[in-house]
């Protein structure tokens, strides 16, 4: 079952999706969630009440947009754009993480700089 979900940071939101696997599922089963998020580069990421080792899923070939379960951190990163290992426009995440969704118009997310509060929820598609 997919879930549709928002993400609300610095008076942008956005929609995405989680996907069916069991470790987006469980991410799904803890929202709502609000944090306070990390800032990486062009990366979200922050801690959630999840525990999942790598899946089926997990790569470190990543899009703008993905959204991504970092199993060392128990952290949910969000993909916007370069992160500091990227050698392209591409991001390139600390290492691998399950792919657990994707968020449509991530690039609004660049310049953000109220970071003070994010949001993500579940909602009616």
């Amino acid at each position: 079952m997919v879930t549709t979900i928002e993400i609300e940071v610095g008076g942008v939101c956005l929609r995405g999706e989680l996907g069916d696997s069991e470790c987006a599922q469980a991410i799904a089963a803890a929202l709502p969630i609000e944090v306070r998020p990390n800032v990486w580069g062009e990366e979200f990421y922050f801690e959630i009440p999840v525990t999942s080792g790598l899946d089926d899923s997990a790569t470190s070939d990543v899009e703008v947009g993905t959204i991504g379960y970092w199993p060392p951190g128990r952290a949910l990163a969000i993909f916007f754009g370069r992160t500091p290992m990227s050698t392209s426009d591409k991001p390139v995440p600390a290492s691998d993480v399950n792919i657990v969704g994707q968020l449509e118009g991530a690039q609004a997310l660049v310049g953000v700089t109220d970071t003070s509060t994010l949001t993500v929820r579940s909602v009616e598609s």
